[in-house]
């Protein structure tokens, strides 16, 4: 990855997890600083930050991992962690009963894949179109038989 591509992902990351930490720490801050679209709506910004985190969380991983699979798991984890929590912050708000169980559920699925994911990518052992992988206009690397980048 060049310096300006990874400074292009680095700024990427801040402009979602910015504005997503603030917006989940403090919506209203962020109601009448950034977002002032009425009526303010705690749970709805609340989940803007949830997602927004795991947006920049994505981009944090792609420049630490090369396994595709393993970014989407890290930046799905951590949106569906701090979505969970925005559910169980705002219960009383409305909602289903069962929201908060489910996606806490839902947000243990996918840290327990990542978890997985992670093992498997640590063992060396891939399965799919990284070993089977043919070389495309859009490779950033030349890759060798076995998928890996060269």
């Amino acid at each position: 990855m060049t310096r300006s591509v990874r400074a292009l992902v680095v700024l990427g990351a801040v402009a979602f997890l910015v504005p997503g930490v603030w917006s989940f720490g403090w919506p209203r801050s962020f109601h009448e600083t950034v977002a002032q679209f009425d009526p303010f709506n705690l749970h709805l910004f609340h989940d803007l930050g949830a997602f927004q985190i795991g947006i920049g969380v994505a981009l944090l991983a792609a420049l630490a991992w090369r396994d595709a699979v393993a970014v989407a798991l890290a930046g799905a984890t951590a949106g569906a962690v701090v979505h969970a929590a925005s559910h169980v912050i705002d219960r009383d708000l409305g909602g289903r009963a069962s929201d908060p169980y489910l996606l806490s559920l839902l947000a243990l699925a996918l840290a327990a894949g990542l978890v997985l994911r992670l093992r498997r990518v640590a063992r060396g052992s891939t399965e799919g179109p990284v070993r089977e992988h043919r070389r495309t206009a859009l490779d950033p690397s030349p890759r060798t038989p076995d998928g890996r980048s060269a």
